[in-house]
């Protein structure tokens, strides 16, 4: 028998579910259920879940997929098999790897200038790195896989023997790392995320600084310190449209966020293009669970 209802599935991991973290889950359930949908909160890696019993599965909180990203990534494959996904299980397997900044930035998108290292690339692995890190300025180190600021650290030019250790670290968990200039706006400015709805602007946010110096990379970290509402500018926008244009097959994306810094030069630039489970921060900005949820419907209808 057909249904009459559309079920929407908003896909977390247990830890959320347990610890009720992410604060958009209950007001997305709730602009669902207005909206006429069945909202199902699910976890991505439950045995029991039927994908194919939902018209849409939503990626919402999966924050541990990048502890286990090949994981999470044939997942999503079966899942998208089954179901329609949002966001396609194509974006998911291109966006959970942050080597995506080079096809950014081989677009033209102003991105920030990154360098990565994968395990096996230097044959002495102490040099060819130290010979890789910047000595004039602050520098981050991170993993292309990570979220939450996982294993993500903020050094000084002097701390090369820290840094070293860090990727050493790394390498051997079968990590690759990126190595950034640290964006000294930040400090400032801080970082500002633009949020995407079905092609459409929704809203911004501003956060402030993550990484202290200092701060080991094993140390939790509060991901989005200093929360506020933000409008952004005519270039910011911009940046951010042109990032999304240049997502690889120009697919329909129900959602987007594009965190922006300031280069040195004054203009914007991406520091990550979220397409996996970004937060939206409903909670800033509470009128937007209503065009989430409709775009939503309107995807699974």
């Amino acid at each position: 028998m057909a249904r009459t209802t559309t079920r929407i599935a908003l896909v977390t991991c247990r830890e959320v579910l347990e610890t009720g973290y992410d604060r958009d889950l209950p007001a997305l359930a709730g602009a669902l259920a207005h909206a006429g949908a069945e909202a199902v909160v699910a976890v991505w890696d439950d045995p029991d879940v039927d994908w194919a019993g939902f018209d849409l599965v939503l990626i919402r909180s999966t924050w541990d997929y990048s502890w286990r990203a090949a994981e999470f990534v044939a997942w999503a494959e079966r899942c998208g098999a089954a179901a329609p996904l949002a966001n396609p299980a194509a974006v998911v397997r291109w966006n959970t790897d942050k080597r995506y900044l080079g096809d950014l930035a081989a677009a033209g998108v102003p991105v920030v200038d990154t360098r990565y290292l994968a395990p096996g690339d230097e044959a002495d692995p102490v040099a060819g790195v130290l010979a890789g890190l910047p000595a004039d300025r602050e520098f981050v180190i991170k993993p292309t896989s990570g979220a939450g600021a996982r294993y993500a650290a903020r050094y000084l030019p002097g701390d090369h023997g820290t840094a070293v250790r860090h990727l050493e670290r790394m390498h051997a968990e079968g990590l690759t790392a990126m190595v950034q200039p640290y964006v000294r706006s930040i400090d400032t400015a801080g970082e500002r995320a633009l949020l995407f709805v079905g092609g459409r602007f929704l809203h911004a946010i501003r956060k402030g600084a993550v990484l202290a110096s200092g701060t080991a990379y094993d140390e939790d970290k509060a991901p989005h310190p200093d929360l506020r509402t933000w409008q952004p500018t005519p270039a910011e926008l911009a940046v951010a449209e042109k990032a999304l244009a240049a997502v690889p097959g120009s697919p329909e994306l129900l959602y987007a966020r594009v965190d922006l810094v300031d280069g040195d030069d004054g203009q914007p630039r991406v520091m990550e293009l979220e397409l996996v489970e970004p937060n939206f921060f409903l909670f800033l900005h509470p009128d937007s669970a209503a065009a989430v949820a409709e775009a939503a419907v309107r995807a699974a209808r």
